[in-house]
């Protein structure tokens, strides 16, 4: 379905009856990132968004759009319609961020969290404007050369390195997902709602009392240290970290994820 956001239409994908259920995918993805587990958490009414700027969402040219508090308000407004009633969130890398900033802005609206590889931000003003300028360099660099190129830039940073050891068919599958996106949905995303440039929520962490499960990948080390971090100030935070595993862990090993997601949203205490 396309739901219209003042003014910007989303495109979102239900699946499913009960509790409502959001899926936020990360930084070049789409909600089609989700489509294996639509079967896997029965009782959930499964909501998939394709965030501003990726699938088939808008991805206009004015950067403002993009704003991580913006994307916020616009989760607020699909919530609100779509739900009625508070959700749980999903979210990974981008999304995660996403979901947590909307977990801190609007608690009243949410159940729990699941935070895959994600953070709440950086925590030094100079550390966030590096990483900002890092991001408008690479944004310049993809309206310059195009979404081929910069995918296959993508495909080969430290982060992914994993990735490679996954099938070629899934391998060419998430890379053909990737092409689908647009030079300016991907640049107005990396400067919008890039780690820099979102709110930092490290100082809040301690008085958000949901219950939140963190997941990170065991050769992710950068994301299993800041989820150490993070589940020593979130009061009511758990931590899984999955063997065999980098940065994507719905991806590289789905079954495990799926398993640990749906016992975290089933559980009654």
């Amino acid at each position: 379905m396309i739901k219209n956001v003042k003014n910007l239409h989303y495109h979102i994908e239900i699946y499913g009856e009960g509790e409502p259920l959001v899926f936020l995918h990360g930084f070049t993805g789409s909600s089609q990132n989700w489509i294996p587990f639509v079967d896997s958490f029965p009782g959930f009414r499964l909501i998939l968004i394709d965030i501003i700027g990726h699938g088939k969402s808008a991805s206009p040219k004015e950067t403002e759009h993009y704003s991580m508090m913006n994307a916020v308000e616009d989760l607020k407004i699909i919530v609100e319609e779509l739900a009625g009633e508070p959700v749980s969130l999903l979210g990974y890398s981008m999304g995660g961020r996403l979901a947590l900033s909307f977990a801190m802005t609007y608690p009243e609206w949410v159940e729990k969290v699941i935070l895959e590889s994600s953070s709440p931000g950086l925590k030094a003003p100079a550390e966030r404007k590096k990483r900002m300028q890092q991001d408008q360099s690479l944004a310049d660099e993809i309206q310059v050369k195009g979404i081929s190129a910069f995918v296959d830039k993508w495909e080969n940073i430290s982060l992914f390195e994993t990735q490679k050891r996954l099938p070629e068919k899934l391998r060419k599958c998430i890379r053909e997902q990737r092409l689908q996106n647009v030079p300016e949905g991907l640049a107005g995303s990396l400067i919008g709602m890039g780690t820099g440039a979102q709110p930092s929520w490290w100082d809040r962490l301690n008085r958000f009392n949901k219950k939140v499960l963190l997941i990170s990948g065991q050769w992710d080390t950068k994301f299993c240290m800041i989820n150490e971090e993070m589940q020593s100030l979130l009061p009511e935070a758990s931590l899984q970290i999955i063997k065999d595993s980098g940065h994507a862990v719905h991806v590289e090993q789905p079954q495990i994820f799926g398993k640990i997601v749906n016992e975290f949203l089933t559980q009654t205490n």
